[in-house]
């Protein structure tokens, strides 16, 4: 399958392509890139505040606390996707066109890039814990559960992260759960990019009328490379496009 890319940064820019890796590739490159190491950290830290904090003495209430991160996680992801990284608002303005174009644009014009596969730690890290602080709190009745809660929350992103390379890499799993994330990513990547917007878990979709199985209940998008945002689209807002530098067209095929 060809996809034509209206914006693409020059190759040698790539950190790795992950098209062109396998597993056995993948897992040094996952756990030595600096958002990965960062993500791991922060929930060594939380987890060590967790237990300082008194975490170890309500373990029913922390185990919830830290359950709670998971369970929401593909619902804020869902919503995230969905209304904010598939936006077209975003691009008109110059104030969130450089946003957009790196937390989604990028990834869509280039799947297989790692290095904008992975979300700004800048974005992620504010929204992670506006999510899981409050809920953590007030299941557990303090900061011990807060960081509970956002240690839980760190882990399961690190957990969507490296799900996510493998749904982009030139490899085909023989797990049957793992075979139908990858099939449903790549159909939201190379088919319409109005569905399925989980990574790890569609139930959100189903609830939302947005998942589909096969591409041939739908009909192939237009937009499900450059999100909206074409040539006519670039003349009226032309921030993204000024932050495009190199324009050349490229056609690469999606990971298998």
């Amino acid at each position: 399958m060809k996809a034509k890319f209206l914006f693409t940064r020059k190759a040698e820019a790539k950190v790795h392509d992950l098209g062109k890796m396998g597993l056995r590739e993948l897992v040094p490159a996952y756990f030595t890139y600096p958002a990965i190491i960062v993500y791991l950290t922060l929930a060594v830290v939380s987890t060590a505040a967790a237990i300082r904090l008194g975490a170890l003495a309500i373990p029913l209430r922390s185990i919830l606390a830290a359950g709670s991160a998971v369970a929401m996680y593909p619902v804020i992801w869902y919503l995230l996707h969905r209304f904010i990284l598939h936006s077209r608002f975003l691009y008109r303005f110059p104030a969130t066109a450089r946003l957009w174009k790196r937390i989604h644009f990028d990834h869509h014009q280039d799947p297989n890039r790692l290095d904008v596969l992975f979300g700004s730690l800048t974005n992620t890290l504010p929204t992670l814990m506006i999510a899981t602080v409050p809920v953590g709190y007030w299941i557990a009745g303090g900061w011990s559960g807060a960081a509970t809660a956002t240690a839980s929350g760190l882990l399961t992103t690190c957990a969507y992260e490296f799900f996510h390379c493998i749904q982009h890499l030139n490899y085909q799993p023989k797990n049957p759960w793992l075979k139908r994330i990858k099939k449903l990513h790549m159909a939201h990547h190379f088919h319409d990019e109005t569905g399925n917007f989980g990574i790890v878990s569609f139930w959100v979709d189903r609830l939302a009328g947005t998942a589909y199985e096969e591409m041939t209940e739908r009909p192939r998008s237009r937009t499900v490379f450059n999100l909206g945002y074409d040539e006519a689209e670039a003349r009226r807002f032309p921030w993204v496009a000024a932050l495009s530098p190199d324009r050349r067209r490229r056609n690469p095929a999606p990971a298998e």
